[in-house]
């Protein structure tokens, strides 16, 4: 089997950036590509740029960081090129390859780490991770179950409720009981919660699908919206406090994880912080980091952030969002691989933490290998 702390021919290690997928973050994955592949720290790391397509091809792209910058205009995305990249057909290698359009399989070289920067269904929850550790390739980020779990906000509030940490106050609804009950549903929302709710489907991320119902009349169409993204649906009630973000990076194997200083989202020409605030409309909100809090309120909400990134079992990276009301801090979401472009709140924390965004990185794939090498060090 390959040592994983080998390196290439050219002293380097080789790192397959995965980006795209089947995702509706498809475009964000691709945007965040463009920050990690201008800013890997090329004399350590030879690049391998691996795109998937909206239909699920993996292709091999252009290592080209212009290609895939953000740009409200057009959104970025990967398109199918012909080629397919070929992962290992076996845990005994570590080889990847391209079938060219014309048929020649090209080996691309032995890959020593995979960082896939998927946001949504199709990459963030836990199935390309368990591809990955079928042929026992090493990623960036939580494996499975922590990917699964992080994935579904339904079960993270579970695990976060049962760990003894705050969430907000909130139900789930499948599409089959709206369907079958929805008068019900609608008066215990109003009973259990009052309005206004936030409607949010349990799986997608970048607040996608998002809506907010001021009231019983408005519900109908915020399900609508979140049920076009997923088969169940939180519905939570609004939380009046501030948007507090930490930034967790997991250790090397036997230490524990670090938390950063805080960020804030300061929403100011949005109703709340939904894809177009985030995304497209650059005066909508400001990231403000670090955030103005008091020094015990920042040791209490890294605390809290590291309580709840073990409490998913993560590894790797996390962002967990807060809201802070008059009781203090509750764990609005865990984002198991949050936005990571140089002016994402996660990278950003990290940078006023004293960890530029190239070293962060590095950090990441650096951790990903050790954490493999001790598992194979396990299991000899």
């Amino acid at each position: 089997m390959t040592d994983t702390a080998a390196n290439g021919a050219d002293g380097k290690s080789t790192v397959v950036v995965l980006f795209g997928g089947r995702s509706s973050e498809h475009q964000i994955s691709c945007a965040t590509a463009a920050g990690v592949l201008e800013a890997i720290d090329r004399s350590r790391f030879d690049v391998i740029p691996v795109g998937i397509t909206r239909d699920g091809e993996w292709v091999l792209e252009s290592d080209d960081p212009e290609k895939f910058r953000l740009d409200p205009e057009r959104l970025p995305e990967v398109v199918d090129n012909g080629t397919r990249v070929q992962l290992p057909d076996s845990a005994r290698h570590r080889t990847v390859s391209v079938r060219h359009a014309d048929g020649r399989v090209e080996p691309l070289g032995e890959v020593d780490v995979v960082f896939p920067i998927l946001h949504g269904p199709y990459g963030e929850d836990g199935t390309v991770q368990g591809m990955l550790e079928l042929v026992d390739l090493p990623f960036v980020g939580s494996g499975v179950l922590a990917s699964s779990v992080g994935m579904d906000k339904h079960y993270t509030k579970a695990l976060l409720a049962a760990a003894g940490l705050r969430v907000a106050p909130g139900l789930t609804v499948h599409d089959h009981d709206w369907r079958r009950e929805a008068e019900g549903i609608r008066e215990r929302i109003g009973r259990e919660l009052g309005y206004p709710v936030f409607v949010k489907p349990a799986r997608a991320g970048s607040s996608v699908g998002v809506s907010k119902a001021n009231g019983a009349a408005e519900l109908d169409e915020a399900m609508r919206i979140a049920l076009a993204e997923d088969d169940h649906v939180l519905v939570e009630r609004r939380i009046d406090g501030r948007e507090i973000e930490i930034a967790v990076l997991g250790a090397r194997y036997g230490e524990r994880a670090r938390a950063s200083v805080a960020g804030e989202i300061l929403v100011d020409g949005a109703e709340f912080y939904d894809f177009a605030a985030k995304y497209l409309d650059s005066g909508a909100v400001r990231l403000a980091c670090p955030a103005a809090v008091t020094g015990a309120e920042l040791a209490q909400a890294q605390d809290l952030a590291i309580r709840a990134f073990e409490a998913l079992g993560c590894e790797g990276l996390a962002r967990v969002d807060f809201f802070l009301d008059a009781e203090g801090f509750l764990v609005n979401e865990v984002n198991t691989m949050p936005g990571f472009t140089p002016i994402s709140m996660f990278p950003r924390c990290w940078q006023e933490s004293g960890l530029p965004y190239p070293e962060l990185i590095t950090e990441l794939i650096d951790v990903a290998r050790s954490r493999a090498e001790a598992r194979r060090a396990h299991d000899a």
